[in-house]
C-alpha cells in the first residue's frame, strides 16, 4: 500500500481532499517533500511557525530542556524552570491586569479555561461571541463558534451561548448584567481576516465595565507579532480581562495560555480546588521553545518589519481578477469572485511550489500567513507564482 493510501486509511481525516504533501523536512520558510520538491510556505502551520521551521535557537532550547527533564508532574504542583520563566516574561510584558498565566496545550484549551474563569468570576452563564468566529472545536469553544453549519451535527452543545454580528454596535445591547463574558477575535481568523474597528471595541469595553462582564480576547492567531504588534490588543490599546494565546506562541511546538489578573486566577484554586487542571499544560519543552520565540521577537526587528512585508505583498499582488485584499499585518486574505476559482488557484499555486490555504468560513478567499522571517525575495517570487496561477486558472 502506498504511503498516501496508508495515511488516508490509518490517520483520521478532517476533509475529503487533503493536500497530501509527503513531508521530508522543513527549514526556514521552505517545506521539502519526499519526491524532492521544494515549497515556499505561506501558511506557517496556520500562523503557528512564527520563526519558520527548525529555527536553530528553538532547536537548541528544546535540546537543552530535554537533557534536563521533560514532563515530571501535572500542572501547577512543581516549580519548573521553563514554565516559570515563560510566565514571568509574559507577565512583565503584558498590561498589569494580565499578570497571571495559566499554561495549557492549545488554543481551544485556552478558550475553555477562559470561559470557566469568567463564569467563576461573576457566577453567570451567558457567553457572547460573534458570527463567523472560530475559537476551537472542543465543547465549550465549539459552542462559542459563530457558524451553525459547523455546530449543528454536534448539538446539544453547552447552552447559553449567543452570537452577535462582528463590528455591529447595535448588537451590543445584548451585553447586560446577565452576561458572563464576551469573546472577541481582534482579527477574525476563520473568515477573511476581518479586523475589529476601534469604536466597536471601545463600546464593548465600556459595556463590560458597566455590567461587570469579562472581556476575553482570542489572540490565538493574532498574537506574537503577526499584526506588527506583539499582541493585537496593542493596536488600539483596549485591554481585555482575559487574554487567550496559542499557535505562534510556541514557534511550532504545542502550547497555549489564558492570562488574567492574579485576583481572577486565584478563583480557580479554591472552593472548589482544581478549578481547571491539565496534565501536560505548561510542558517544559514547549515552554522552552515559547521562551525562545518570545525572546527573539522582543529583541529582533522582525515585528517592525511586518508592515513593510505586508506592503511588499500588496505591491506584488496586483491582478485584475483579484477583487480585494483583506487583513492586517502578515494576515492576508486574497478575495476572488467565487469558491471554485479560489480552490483552483490554491491547487495550481501548490503545483508550482507555493503553499497557500483556505479559510474555514469564507471559501472565496485565499489565506496567506507566512512565517515572520520570510525574505523579500520569497515574497516577490510567491506573488509571481500566485499571479501566474490566476492567469492559468482563468485561461484554462
Amino acid at each position: 500500500m502506498s504511503r498516501k493510501k496508508t495515511f488516508l486509511n490509518v490517520q483520521a481525516q478532517i476533509t475529503k481532499s487533503p493536500f497530501l504533501l509527503d513531508i521530508e523536512k522543513a527549514r526556514d520558510c521552505y517545506i521539502y517533500t519526499r519526491d524532492k520538491k521544494k515549497y515556499i510556505d505561506l501558511v506557517a502551520g496556520v500562523s503557528s511557525c512564527t520563526l519558520g521551521h527548525c529555527h536553530p535557537e528553538i532547536i537548541k532550547s528544546i535540546e537543552s530542556q530535554l537533557h534536563r527533564h521533560a514532563h515530571v508532574m501535572v500542572y501547577g504542583e512543581f516549580i519548573q524552570d521553563s514554565p516559570l520563566k515563560l510566565s514571568q516574561q509574559l507577565s512583565q510584558y503584558l498590561h498589569r491586569n494580565l499578570s497571571c498565566v495559566y499554561l495549557v496545550n492549545s488554543g481551544t484549551e485556552a478558550i475553555e479555561g477562559a470561559i470557566k474563569l469568567a463564569k467563576r468570576k461573576n457566577g453567570r452563564k451567558i457567553v457572547i461571541s460573534c458570527l463567523s468566529s472560530y475559537h476551537g472545536s472542543t465543547q465549550g469553544s465549539l459552542s462559542a463558534m459563530g457558524e451553525e453549519f459547523m455546530k449543528s451535527k454536534y448539538r446539544p452543545l453547552i447552552p447559553c451561548h449567543k452570537n452577535i454580528r462582528y463590528n455591529n454596535i447595535d448588537d451590543l445591547d445584548i451585553l447586560d448584567d446577565k452576561v458572563a463574558a464576551i469573546i472577541i477575535e481582534p482579527i477574525q481568523g476563520g473568515t477573511n481576516f476581518v479586523c475589529a474597528n476601534k469604536e466597536w471595541l471601545l463600546q464593548i469595553r465600556k459595556r463590560c465595565d458597566e455590567y461587570n462582564i469579562e472581556l476575553i480576547y482570542d489572540e490565538i492567531q493574532t498574537g506574537f507579532g503577526r499584526t506588527g504588534h506583539m499582541f493585537a490588543y496593542e493596536i488600539h490599546n483596549i485591554i481585555p480581562d482575559i487574554l487567550c494565546l496559542a499557535k505562534g506562541m510556541g514557534g511550532g511546538m504545542p502550547i497555549g495560555a489564558f492570562i488574567s489578573s492574579k485576583k481572577n486566577m486565584d478563583l480557580l484554586s479554591s472552593n472548589p480546588p482544581l478549578g481547571h487542571i491539565t496534565t501536560f499544560g505548561g510542558h517544559p519543552i514547549s515552554c522552552a521553545a515559547a521562551m525562545t520565540t518570545f525572546k527573539i521577537l522582543k529583541n529582533s526587528s522582525l515585528i517592525r518589519q511586518v508592515s513593510e512585508k505586508r506592503k511588499l505583498f500588496l505591491k506584488n499582488l496586483k491582478h485584475p481578477k483579484i477583487k480585494k485584499i483583506h487583513g492586517y499585518g502578515l494576515m492576508i486574505a486574497i478575495e476572488f469572485e467565487n469558491e471554485i476559482i479560489c480552490q483552483k488557484i490554491v491547487k495550481e499555486a501548490l503545483k508550482r511550489g507555493v503553499i497557500t490555504f483556505y479559510f474555514l468560513f469564507n471559501r472565496t478567499n485565499i489565506r496567506i500567513s507566512p512565517p515572520l522571517i520570510i525574505k523579500n525575495k520569497d515574497i516577490i517570487k510567491s506573488c509571481r507564482v500566485i499571479k501566474e496561477s490566476i492567469d492559468y486558472c482563468y485561461e484554462k
